[in-house]
């Protein structure tokens, strides 16, 4: 697999990572294992978790697999904090000591010295900016984090993030979501990132499921939309909109031979800034369909087909002047 330099960092990265989210739930340690083995296998590096993943059940499994199944040194671990675990107060934001508490239980539950990338999962506007960037800091001093990013940051947040942050702690990345049905970062986000040298991990690159074609008929019994705990989740992607561009995807992919989960893999993946799509998979059988997208390039009539298609409205002050 392909590697990348993650924004202006020294860090290399595979240009797929390999989601966790369902780990420790509906993924049990069995099938995380062989999908992690299938994905550096196929040589894969970025792993990606949060310490709210199942109530830290992500990470604990993430941490059982590394060293005896796949070697700590052959997997960058990346990381999320932020988000509400408990009901303490130290239990959740960006403040420092819920920081650094929630640093200590990630590298507890992981089993490691240190996380690659570690990321704020969301912005905190109740906590000074520079107290935040301040616990970043410390984080990369004190040698327990390599590398810091952030997550689901509005534009204007990440430029204020970015030209804040210290030399030591630069921020190398932004997670965000971002696929051929979900295009909202191209306004804003994907210009700050590419101003302050900031690569894109974009969540969601199979716009939640529907790019891969499987809901153009119906709900599939086994889908994550005839689960009551993600209906909501996928239904914010079923329009007429999302219809149409499904079905763009799908002549596209006969025309070319493949999936549709292929080329929406890789039009996002070949987007200006990306660094690499998050891949989640409920078995390891997904996971091979999505690996399959690293042989895709799309060519360029279909990709500019793709772009019209699911093209968005951008105005002032974006395109300005005109």
């Amino acid at each position: 697999m392909e590697k990348r330099q993650l924004g202006r960092s020294g860090l290399r990265v595979s240009r797929m990572a390999l989601g966790t989210m369902t780990w420790g739930g509906d993924t049990d340690a069995e099938e995380a294992a062989s999908q992690l083995v299938a994905f550096v296998d196929a040589g894969g590096t970025l792993v990606d978790t949060a310490d709210i993943y199942g109530e830290g059940e992500s990470e604990r499994v993430l941490g059982s697999l590394l060293g005896d199944l796949v070697p700590r040194d052959d997997v960058v671990v990346a990381t999320k904090a932020v988000a509400k675990r408990t009901d303490g107060p130290f239990g959740g934001g960006a403040s420092r000591g819920a920081l650094l508490t929630a640093l200590d239980g990630s590298l507890r539950r992981l089993g490691t010295d240190h996380i690659d990338l570690w990321q704020l999962h969301a912005w905190d506007g109740c906590v000074p900016l520079q107290e935040t960037l301040a616990a970043l800091e410390y984080a990369v001093t004190s040698g327990k984090v390599r590398y810091v990013g952030v997550s689901n940051y509005a534009g204007w947040q990440l430029a204020t993030a970015a030209a804040g942050a210290s030399a030591v702690a630069p921020i190398v990345s932004t997670q965000v979501e971002y696929s051929l049905l979900e295009r909202g970062v191209d306004r804003e986000v994907v210009p700050a990132a590419e101003h302050h040298g900031i690569g894109l991990l974009c969540w969601a690159p199979l716009g939640r499921g529907v790019l891969t074609g499987k809901y153009r008929t119906g709900t599939p019994a086994d889908s994550r939309g005839a689960n009551t705990a993600y209906a909501g989740y996928v239904e914010h992607h079923r329009t007429d909109r999302a219809a149409r561009i499904v079905q763009a995807v799908a002549t596209a992919a006969d025309g070319l031979g493949t999936s549709p989960l292929a080329v929406a893999l890789a039009w996002v993946r070949d987007r200006p800034g990306v660094v690499a799509p998050v891949v989640g998979a409920r078995d390891t059988g997904q996971l091979t369909g999505s690996l399959a997208a690293e042989d895709i390039t799309l060519p360029p009539a279909i990709r500019s087909a793709l772009d019209d298609v699911s093209a968005i409205e951008v105005g002032y002050p974006e395109r300005w002047p005109r």
